[in-house]
Formats: C-alpha cells, sequence, structure tokens
C-alpha cells in the first residue's frame, strides 16, 4: 500500500485524503486505518479533533473500470457464470462508491456543527463500506475477475454532487434511498448466488445486507435530529428533498420490514412511486 503511514491528524483529513486516493484496494486500507484511528482515539477519550477540508467535487479513481451512462452499461443476465460476475462486479463498484460518499459527508459539511454521534456513525459505515467493497473484491478474483474487468455506472457520484451544498438533502437521497434500495434488492441477489451454489459470494452478500440496515438507520436518526433542530415536519421535508435531488420515483417492491427496522416507514415512501404502484398498494 502506498498510502502515507502517517495518518492525518484531523477527522476531516482523514476523509479528504481517502477521497483522493485513486486505487480500490489502497482507498479502502486507508479507509479503515482511517476509522481504527479514530476509534483508537474515542475510546481513550481524547477523539481525533473533526478540523475541515475542502474536498473534491469528484473522488479519485483507478483508471479502470470504464464509467458508461447508465443506459450503456450492459444487462446483467445472473442466470450464467458471466452474468453473476457482473453482478458482482455491480455491487463493487457501488460499495467503493459507497466509501468515498460516507467519508465525503465528513469532509464536506464541516460547517455544521454536528455531535460526536454523527461522526462515529459515518466513520463506521465508510469502515463496513470498505470491507464490503473487499468482499466483493474477494468473490470477483476467486472467480477468475477483478474490479475494473467490466465497464461500470457513471451516474453513481450525481447524488452527491447534486447534494454539496445541503446536508440535509444529502442524508435524504444517498442513506434514506439509495441504500434504502440496496435492502430491497439483496435478498434477491443473496437467492441467486445459493442457487448456484456460490458460497463464497452468498456469505458476503449476507454481511452486506445485515450492515447496510445500520446505514440506512444512520442516515434516518440525522436526518430526523435536523429536522427536529429547524423544527420541521421530517416526512414533509423528506418528500420535498427526494423529489428535488432524485432524478426517478422509487420503484416498489419495497422490502417494508427492514426498512422499518431502520427508521423508515412506509409513508415516507410510497407516496414518492408512481400513481400505479401507490393504487396497486391500496
Amino acid at each position: 500500500m502506498t498510502f502515507p503511514k502517517t495518518l492525518p491528524e484531523t477527522l476531516a483529513g482523514c476523509a479528504d485524503a481517502v477521497l483522493r486516493t485513486p486505487d480500490g484496494r489502497e482507498k479502502t486500507a486507508l479507509s479503515r486505518a482511517c476509522a481504527a484511528k479514530w476509534f483508537a482515539t474515542r475510546a481513550n477519550n481524547a477523539p481525533m479533533e473533526i478540523g475541515t477540508a475542502s474536498p473534491p467535487d469528484m473522488p479519485a479513481r483507478p483508471d479502470r473500470p470504464e464509467l458508461l451512462s447508465p443506459r450503456d452499461v450492459p444487462r446483467r443476465r445472473p442466470g450464467t457464470p458471466e452474468g453473476r460476475i457482473a453482478l458482482l462486479h455491480a455491487v463493487a463498484h457501488i460499495e467503493l462508491n459507497a466509501v468515498d460518499l460516507h467519508w465525503d459527508i465528513i469532509a464536506r459539511f464541516t460547517d455544521t456543527p454536528m455531535p460526536v454521534g454523527y461522526y462515529d456513525d459515518w466513520v463506521k459505515a465508510a469502515d463496513e463500506e470498505s470491507k464490503h467493497f473487499n468482499l466483493m473484491c474477494d468473490c470477483l478474483e476467486a472467480a477468475g475477475s477483478f474490479y475494473g474487468a467490466l465497464p461500470a455506472h457513471a451516474g453513481m457520484w450525481r447524488a452527491a454532487e447534486d447534494t454539496a451544498q445541503d446536508l440535509l438533502g444529502r442524508l435524504a437521497v444517498v442513506p434514506m434511498v439509495l441504500e434504502a434500495r440496496g435492502l430491497d434488492v439483496t435478498p434477491g441477489m443473496i437467492a441467486i448466488f445459493e442457487k448456484a451454489n456460490e458460497d463464497q459470494s452468498a456469505e458476503a452478500l449476507k454481511v452486506i445486507y445485515g450492515e447496510e440496515v445500520g446505514h440506512v438507520a444512520y442516515g434516518a436518526k440525522w436526518f430526523h435530529f435536523l429536522c427536529g433542530r429547524a423544527d420541521i415536519d421530517p416526512k414533509d421535508a423528506f418528500h420535498t428533498l427526494v423529489r428535488r435531488y432524485f432524478h426517478a420515483t422509487l420503484k416498489p417492491p419495497f422490502n417494508e420490514e427492514k426498512r422499518a427496522e431502520a427508521g423508515l416507514p412506509p409513508d415516507f415512501y410510497w407516496p414518492l412511486t408512481d400513481p400505479v404502484a401507490q393504487v396497486e398498494q391500496l
């Protein structure tokens, strides 16, 4: 690994360093080292200073994978080994973006005073996403592939760009919409790999599924915290912000049990589906 042996002195500096590291394995190694440093200082009752940073508009990325418009990414056919590799590759790409998203929410919004628990949550989430990326890379390599071997979705950073000046909007769109979608689709992915007797991939996805509930919950918790501090209605604010920043309707079916576990009741997301879905729910 080529990242500095001496980690930045502030948490925002750590976040900025992760965002500026291009290689996926090196990015996640630095991410985990920074998380370990944060929690070690917290355990000693001498937490790192939060500090400030000027994070890049776009995180550093490796030369591969080639990033394509969503409509140009080849369709995945999970009934074939090649299709399952493509599915793992897509999940790896999502997890790498999630690492950057969770560090970016630390680095970009230091002008908003937040309790130390806010930083605990997002550092923990970034650490877990780093683990998830490496799990997916291990699965790809066990299948004879690697991250970067296939093209990937170029639009995944759009939510970060759109909400770069709006912490409440970032919380609404990233954990409470995008990561919540993972709760809906991951059980089906696990079933695909179990049916194919690809146990390593199935078990890795189970780890991801279990931990993503917490990431959605962090989003809901701090979204409600900020709404309470501003004396605004969380549900109304969520609907307004998702319609402003998320450029599509939400699509059922929803994993209502896991969404509820994460603090997302149905009246938050069902009104953001298309009218036909809303009628079908009745």
